[in-house]
């Protein structure tokens, strides 16, 4: 599984039809991590301020559609990753049903994420 971080009305935003977020418009892919420390660290870094329930993704890379490239970051990983991780990326839309699963971001009144949780 590859985990991609998503505030979780934007995955609500167009149900029947395969999710592309705007970092896809932007950078030519779909931004994902590896692992869940890294997902949290992105979490930290990117989605601290955001509004509302942040999910996580769980991709199933081999039932996309889309390729996955696993890359370096650039310019550089997000603090709190590990050192020389290499990130997977989705050169594509996801389709929905490479979506094997789903967990919220636990988060404390600071908006810092804690840990993950199963959504329901």
């Amino acid at each position: 599984m590859i985990f991609h971080v998503v505030p979780l009305d934007d995955w609500l935003r167009n149900p029947d039809r395969p999710y592309a977020p705007p970092g896809l418009a932007a950078d030519g892919f779909v931004h994902c991590s590896p692992d869940e420390a890294t997902a949290l660290a992105v979490a930290e870094a990117f989605y601290r301020q955001a509004a509302g329930p942040l999910m996580v993704l769980l991709i199933d890379e081999h039932a996309l559609d889309s390729p996955v490239r696993w890359e370096a970051p650039e310019p550089a990983p997000p603090p709190g990753s590990a050192a020389g991780v290499l990130f997977p990326h989705i050169y594509g839309r996801v389709n929905r049903a490479a979506v094997a699963g789903m967990l919220e971001v636990r988060r404390d009144a600071g908006g810092h994420p804690t840990g993950l949780r199963a959504w329901s």
